[in-house]
Formats: structure tokens, C-alpha cells, sequence
């Protein structure tokens, strides 16, 4: 699928895979759910196969990149100027800020992770229809957002990030099924 580059197609995209993720989780049996996540492949060299260690450890981490998304936007809309990434994180190191999402849920049930995920996709989704495609996908609309488009972040934090998680999810099934 071809990354979005409008607001029509950044809602389809997002949407379609975000019910294509809850579809995945919901057919996952409970038992595969509270398996660890274990991915023995070499070929897997990304730092997230060894990062997450079960999928509330996934779900957490979309519910976290939907709640920098609208903390970046709502914030910057008010005439708060806050990066999107929170101190002392940068593009280079915000990989140690996914493990602190992992840690700070320690003690998030399932459950609730799942109904924390779907409330920020419902969020997210009402922050995009609130936006003009202007907004979302002209270059430097914001000042806040001079390189790049607000669209830009809120595929990575939607479609994109479903589809990774998707097929994260969909591997572990497949392993222990």
C-alpha cells in the first residue's frame, strides 16, 4: 500500500489497518496472548523483536506514539511550542524511550492495554478529521513543523505503525499456534 499523502487516504489507511490489527489481536487465543514474544531469526535485526516481550508490550507502545502525536499537535496548536519527541530524546536515541513505555506499564493488564489503544486510535482519528489536508500535508503549514508535514507523523503513528504491529502479532500467532 502506498503511504498516504492525503487526509482522505491517511483516514482509509489508518482505519483499514488499524481494524485489520484489532482483527489480528481479537482471533489470537488467550493463551498465545500471555505467550512471550520470542522471535529466534537472525534475519530479525531491528531492536523491537527483542524489545517487546509480550503483545501488551506492542499495544502499549502504539497507545505511547498516539499520546506523543497528540500531545505534539494539541500542544503546538495552542501556541506551545514543544518538539515531538519529549527531553532529553532525540531521533537518535528515541529508541531508549520505547523501553521506558515498556516499563512504565509494568503493571498494565492486557485488557487495559487494548482499551487504552482503541480510545488514542479514536483520538488520533478525530485529531486527522479536525485538520484540513493542508494541514496535514503541506510542507511547513506549522511553524512547529518546518521539514516536514503533521500527515507525515500521523501515518507513522497510525497506518504504518499498525502494519508493523500487525505483522508482528500475526508472526507471533503464527509461532505459537
Amino acid at each position: 500500500m502506498a503511504r498516504p499523502t492525503t487526509k482522505k487516504d491517511l483516514q482509509s489507511a489508518a482505519e483499514n489497518s488499524f481494524q485489520k490489527l484489532l482483527a489480528c489481536i481479537n482471533a489470537i487465543p488467550e493463551a498465545v496472548i500471555l505467550t512471550p514474544l520470542q522471535f529466534n531469526d537472525d534475519k530479525l535485526k531491528e531492536a523491537h523483536w527483542r524489545r517487546d516481550k509480550s503483545v501488551k508490550d506492542v499495544l502499549i507502545h502504539l497507545y505511547e506514539w498516539h499520546e506523543l502525536l497528540l500531545h505534539w499537535v494539541q500542544n503546538n496548536l495552542e501556541g506551545n511550542e514543544v518538539p515531538f519527541l519529549p527531553e532529553p530524546y532525540n531521533w537518535k536515541s528515541y529508541g531508549a524511550m520505547n523501553v521506558t513505555f515498556i516499563e512504565k506499564h509494568q503493571l498494565t493488564s492486557f485488557e487495559t492495554a487494548k482499551a487504552m489503544l482503541i480510545e488514542s486510535h479514536t483520538q488520533v482519528m478525530t485529531l486527522i478529521d479536525t485538520l484540513s489536508n493542508d494541514a496535514l500535508f503541506s510542507k511547513a503549514y506549522f511553524s512547529w513543523a518546518p521539514t516536514s508535514t503533521v500527515g507525515s507523523y500521523c501515518v507513522s503513528a497510525t497506518s504504518s505503525h499498525y502494519e508493523w504491529a500487525y505483522k508482528k502479532l500475526n508472526k507471533h500467532f503464527k509461532m505459537n499456534s
